[in-house]
């Protein structure tokens, strides 16, 4: 089926207002406790950009061994909301609004790949899109996107 690369790249050259944007991606995705819980990896953090890596076992399947949707859901958040959080100055943070997914094709695999873009970053709010694959025998199958809103909030302090 179709692989992340068929796809023509909305993705323009951002610039982030924070000169460690990596190293503070990583350090914020470290401190969030769902990814640890589901023993999801950061595999990619660009300047507008993040990849998140799911390996499937059994307790993130539902009843017919795919991925749960619920989960599919939750890695693609993730992995949107970092890509704008990439983009974020240094004493802001990021929050979710509002998104909405669309299912493509069941989530059956051994591994779970979401990347996460922006589409326009703004002061206030930023729009991102998330593309979900699923990897099975070494291929890879576009099971999931998303198109979501983030609210960069100025201040937060984000816990240690």
């Amino acid at each position: 089926m179709a692989n992340i690369a068929d796809f023509p790249s909305s993705r323009r050259r951002f610039e982030p207002r924070n000169p460690n944007f990596e190293e503070a991606t990583r350090r914020s995705f470290e401190r969030q406790g769902a990814m640890a819980l589901l023993g999801a990896r950061l595999q990619r953090v660009e300047p507008g950009v993040c990849e998140i890596q799911l390996p499937y076992r059994e307790a993130l399947s539902q009843q017919h061994d795919y991925f749960h949707g619920g989960l599919v859901t939750t890695v693609a958040d993730s992995a949107a909301g970092f890509a704008a959080f990439s983009l974020a100055g240094e004493r802001t943070s990021v929050l979710t609004v509002e998104f909405k997914v669309n299912f493509l094709a069941p989530a059956r695999g051994e591994l779970l790949i979401a990347t996460g873009e922006v589409l326009r970053p703004g002061r206030t709010l930023t729009i991102t899109e998330g593309r979900v694959l699923v990897e099975r025998a070494g291929r890879r199958t576009l099971c999931a996107t998303m198109l979501q809103t983030i609210m960069n909030v100025t201040g937060h302090r984000e816990r240690d």
